[in-house]
């Protein structure tokens, strides 16, 4: 036997990929789903009737989870769509660095120190609020390799 050349294999992160397969006829509003190849929350959907040329198909708006831009597509309602695995996390922030990074807590107490302040209104809102001197609950949102602070009470 020769070696085997494994050059051609992608590597994923522990093996999981980003996404999973989902019949479009069983996505449901408020669920996620892969538009123009961005995670987005499913804000409407709609069924048309079967037609003459065979499948029934899936109208569905997106919002996208990170940047807030509506994304549509029209899927046969019997085709398989990618669904983005989202994870959410709450951290307690601890500090802002010089450089703009948010040091954040875990409820387990482990530290991370790799998420920068949001841009725009949401991290000016945020650095007033650590400034006054606010406890502040931060809402990290993780897919598809992204993973930005979101929100914060």
């Amino acid at each position: 036997m020769g070696d085997i050349d494994d050059s051609h294999f992608e590597t994923g992160d522990s093996g999981a990929s980003a996404t999973y397969p989902m019949q479009c006829s069983a996505l449901r509003k408020n669920g996620f789903v892969m538009l123009k190849g961005r995670p987005c929350k499913i804000v409407e959907m709609s069924t048309s009737k079967t037609g003459k040329h065979g499948h029934a198909k899936v109208h569905l708006v997106g919002i996208d989870i990170f940047s807030g831009k509506k994304y549509e597509d029209i899927c046969p309602s019997t085709h398989n769509m990618d669904v983005p695995h989202v994870k959410r996390e709450d951290y307690q922030l601890t500090d802002i660095s010089d450089d703009g990074y948010l040091s954040l807590m875990s409820d387990n107490g482990d530290l991370r120190e790799d998420l920068k302040v949001p841009e725009g209104e949401l991290g000016t809102q945020l650095r007033a609020d650590y400034d006054a001197g606010k406890d502040i609950l931060c809402t990290v949102l993780k897919s598809c390799g992204e993973e930005p602070c979101l929100s914060f009470t």
